[in-house]
């Protein structure tokens, strides 16, 4: 009798001992439900959609943005010179060769250009310069340190600079990385009247005249100037060989304007037409005559 008690008594501590293990089973395994990405259980990470996952290349995870496409190139906020490259949802940051900033050219698209193509209105920031000699940050184009050198500028690459001289009458437009007219580059001491030395005659133009007349450069007789609108001067030229007619208001041979007839004497040959001879004769010695622009003259080549 006692032993059957026992017995029972046996069966029923096992009996409890499997219903409290599988009860303990239960509660930590997951249901379907958080398997398929469902609720998370407490202190999980709980995201919607493709998102940035993990420590950025350069930034912490708190302040990874969230991709808005899992694979891609997004540009950064903030920072123009920053971006965020996406892969399979997970961001991290990389920045543009200092100089550069990252452009918005499609989400496949990763590339870095200079600032003067790219609006960083939006995104002011930018990383720390890293300058050296005429090299303000490692990349890029930039104006002479001097603000009164306004025809040269330097083109930088990885910090080492090569040094270039705009085309006669241009200045360098920092908006622009090119060379233009002063009016069109709007830079402090490099206006139109300061580099050309020249102010368009005030004039009343009247309906039909032209509305960008010319007028002869004072100093030389090859150039002259345009006036855009009679008020800015842009300067202008004849080929090699001819000089330019106030009257007519073109370039033309130089038997034709008395005051620059002899404006190419002893460098250029010409026939009993004004037209360039194809072989030279004989140069005579330059002349001592009096002429507007003698000091400008082009020089005549050695024999």
């Amino acid at each position: 009798m006692m032993n059957s008690f026992k017995l029972s008594l046996l069966v029923v501590v096992i009996a409890l001992l499997c219903l409290s293990k599988s009860e303990a089973q239960r509660r930590k395994r997951p249901n379907q439900q958080q398997l398929q990405g469902g609720a998370a259980p407490s202190g999980g990470d709980e995201r919607q959609g493709p998102v940035s996952r993990g420590p950025a290349s350069s930034s912490s995870s708190e302040n990874a943005p969230e991709c808005p496409e899992p694979h891609g190139f997004f540009a950064d906020a903030d920072q123009c010179d920053k971006y965020w490259v996406c892969e399979d949802g997970v961001a991290k940051s990389k920045l543009c060769a200092d100089g550069l900033v990252f452009i918005e050219a499609g989400s496949n698209i990763e590339k870095c250009e200079f600032p003067f193509a790219v609006d960083c209105s939006s995104r002011p920031k930018r990383q720390p310069p890293s300058p050296s000699l005429n090299c303000p940050r490692k990349n890029g184009y930039f104006a002479h340190e001097d603000l009164k050198i306004c025809d040269k500028f330097f083109f930088c690459v990885d910090g080492s600079f090569n040094a270039i001289n705009c085309p006669a009458g241009l200045v360098y437009n920092e908006r622009t990385g090119t060379c233009t007219w002063p009016d069109q580059a709007k830079k402090a001491h490099c206006s139109s009247g300061e580099i050309f030395e020249f102010d368009c005659p005030k004039s009343d133009i009247e309906v039909g005249e032209a509305i960008h007349p010319r007028f002869a450069d004072p100093k030389d007789c090859q150039y002259f100037y345009v006036c855009i609108d009679g008020k800015i001067p842009r300067k202008s030229g004849c080929h090699t060989g001819t000089v330019f007619n106030e009257k007519t208001g073109q370039c033309d041979k130089p038997k034709n304007v008395p005051e620059c007839k002899d404006w190419y004497k002893g460098v250029l040959d010409y026939d009993d037409d004004g037209e360039i001879r194809t072989t030279p004769r004989p140069r005579p010695s330059a002349s001592s005559g009096s002429s507007r622009r003698k000091n400008k003259r082009p020089q005549p080549q050695e024999e």
